[in-house]
């Protein structure tokens, strides 16, 4: 893909590193991100792109009231609503908002993407069943695609690209070449472990040199604080300690909790939801021993020794 003229704004990303929670700020002329801190479990990030003409709004949010927060951003810059919701993997807190924006807005993902939604429910409201989730109708994509989308404006695109498996079997990333923006999705993280159970290791990394390759200036990451390309090298450092760390354990024959439990995690170790690492090497293990990128995984006793790593049920503040 050709990156096209970059027009980024070098302010822009501080800003969005600084807004208050559930803001939407610029990161580029006609782009924009919506960040929700602190990028723990269900707090994910979100994009705007509205170049004139259609707009396009990458990923939604996880409860009734967080997502209208995100609508009424999404109304200060277009009145009537963005014209595309793209969802760059099934997980709730990236679709569970689709419903407050369609049928006006397309929803659009991967094809894998609409089946795995479709699947999933509303499943991970059952998981932390304090948080006031509010109504969150199951709203599925109604336009899909398997390799590449361009959705266009008078003056952007935004080209969805799958380069799954990485985070899920199937994750889009929303690339805005006139302004070297990149939205991640959940395939790069800031300040927040990475959770690659569901997708794979070894997939993460060739969707992490692929995004590289972009040469993206802005780097909006499904969880966390706005940055540049560090972003992608920060989450490529920990996908190798990962391996390396599954490799000690396979070697020794430790369990994957107990890997995890032993682990030196050294300049990753202060990173938000750190018990996600169990669930890390219970993939990488998997790999290790043959199963393919992406395939199932037992997700329920995964989550299980998370909890125990962590000594009672993850915080979540959706």
């Amino acid at each position: 893909m050709a990156t096209g003229t970059h027009e980024v704004r070098t302010e822009a990303p501080e800003a969005a590193r600084t807004a208050g929670p559930g803001s939407l700020v610029p990161v580029a002329d006609g782009v924009f991100a919506f960040v929700q801190p602190e990028g723990g479990w269900c707090l994910n990030n979100a994009g705007l792109v509205a170049g004139g003409g259609r707009s396009v709004l990458v990923d939604t949010a996880a409860t009734e009231s967080r997502t209208r927060r995100l609508r009424e951003e999404v109304a200060r810059i277009v009145p009537d609503g963005p014209d595309y919701v793209v969802n760059t993997h099934f997980h709730g807190d990236h679709t569970f908002g689709n419903g407050q924006f369609a049928p006006r807005a397309v929803v659009v993902a991967h094809a894998g993407t609409r089946a795995d939604t479709r699947e999933a429910g509303l499943g991970l409201r059952g998981l932390w069943p304090d948080v006031d989730w509010g109504e969150t109708p199951l709203t599925l994509p109604t336009l899909t695609f398997r390799d590449e989308l361009t959705l266009y404006g008078d003056r952007l695109r935004t080209e969805l690209l799958h380069v799954g498996p990485a985070h899920t079997a199937n994750d889009v990333v929303a690339w805005v070449p006139e302004r070297a923006v990149l939205f991640t999705g959940d395939v790069v993280w800031s300040g927040v472990t990475p959770y690659i159970l569901m997708g794979s290791v070894t997939g993460s990394l060739r969707a992490l040199e692929r995004m590289r390759a972009l040469r993206p200036e802005v780097v909006v990451p499904g969880h966390g604080p706005v940055g540049g390309p560090e972003l992608i090298d920060a989450t490529e450092s920990y996908l190798h300690l990962l391996q390396a760390l599954a490799q000690d354990g396979v070697r020794r024959g430790l369990s994957p909790l107990r890997a995890a439990r032993e682990a030196d995690l050294g300049a990753f170790a202060s990173l938000l939801d750190s018990e996600r690492l169990v669930g890390n090497l219970h993939r990488a293990y998997a790999e290790i021993e043959g199963l393919a990128p992406g395939a199932r995984i037992d997700v329920a006793a995964s989550f299980k020794e998370m909890v125990a790593f962590h000594g009672g049920l993850p915080a979540c503040h959706a």
